[in-house]
């Protein structure tokens, strides 16, 4: 089963003004794309949303499906920016739909829904969906040898939302190699179960052979050091208003949230961890 509603409010529900002190101006929560290295946090972030948008071949006409929305980012890019006339957005956060509701963005429906009991109404003409899949599988069914069956369970499910021929930009962060000592493991671990709870990274090649039979990889390309730049970023704006946090929310989740972010961090430069983007395409 995906990561359940509470397990979600623990990740995404601290309080939507804490995650506006760090993140970027549009709340971005997943790897934005750095294509020089020098680029600021939000250019980078819209240069994500522009992959992804292109890699699901979006037009101003496109029906969108985002798939676990967030606070709405992507979305707002493709109105405002791809012109597109209506996109929709599923995520477990009651939080976040309430963030995407206050902006009022005209022809952006969102709600919270559990992907595996979502049935549109009408079929979408594109996908994309960032950093969702690490909800789908939790550790205890990976040990079980889950993984591929659950994430080709997703790709088969939502294949059956879209026309023929349509395009999915899909994005995933991944896990690798592990640590070799205690405290490493420790941290990561904490990562694990205080911050993202019932959650896990997919390994690369679980993804490559859970699309089948429903999906081709057009396009793949991994950005490691982006999202070490990405999660280091987030890291200095948290420590800046370090004391805006411990008096508002505590000194327990200042702490927390230090530790995780210098945790990943770590694991991006000692590449326990990366990220892929994928141009998908509905097999027909």
């Amino acid at each position: 089963m995906t990561s359940t509603k509470a397990q979600i409010e623990v990740s995404y529900d601290v309080s939507n003004e804490f995650f506006k002190l760090w993140l970027d101006e549009n709340m971005h929560y997943t790897s934005a794309s750095f294509l020089t290295g020098d680029e600021p946090l939000e250019v980078a972030q819209y240069q994500k949303c522009k992959i992804l948008a292109d890699y699901a071949e979006v037009t101003p006409d496109s029906l969108v499906l985002d798939i676990g929305c967030g606070w709405g980012s992507n979305l707002e890019y493709l109105v405002r920016e791809r012109g597109v006339k209506r996109a929709h957005g599923i995520t477990l956060s009651t939080a976040q739909c309430e963030w995407i509701h206050g902006k009022n963005l005209e022809g952006v429906q969102a709600i919270v829904c559990d992907y595996a009991d979502y049935e549109p109404e009408e079929k979408y003409d594109a996908l994309i969906s960032i950093e969702m899949i690490d909800h789908l599988c939790s550790p205890e069914q990976s040990r079980q040898g889950m993984a591929i069956e659950l994430y080709r369970k997703y790709f088969n499910k939502v294949a059956t939302w879209v026309k023929p021929g349509a395009c999915f930009g899909f994005q995933a962060i991944l896990r690798n190699r592990m640590p070799r000592n205690r405290k490493d493991l420790e941290d990561l671990a904490f990562t694990a179960d205080v911050i993202f709870p019932g959650g896990l990274n997919p390994r690369l090649e679980e993804l490559v052979a859970a699309v089948n039979p429903s999906w081709e990889i057009l396009e793949l390309r991994t950005q490691r050091t982006s999202y070490r730049k990405t999660t280091a970023e987030w890291l200095r704006r948290l420590r800046m208003h370090e004391a805006t946090i411990r008096e508002t929310w505590g000194d327990q989740v200042f702490e927390d949230y230090d530790r995780y972010l210098r945790t990943t961090v770590k694991a991006f430069d000692n590449h326990w961890s990366s990220d892929v983007q994928m141009k998908l395409k509905r097999i027909d």
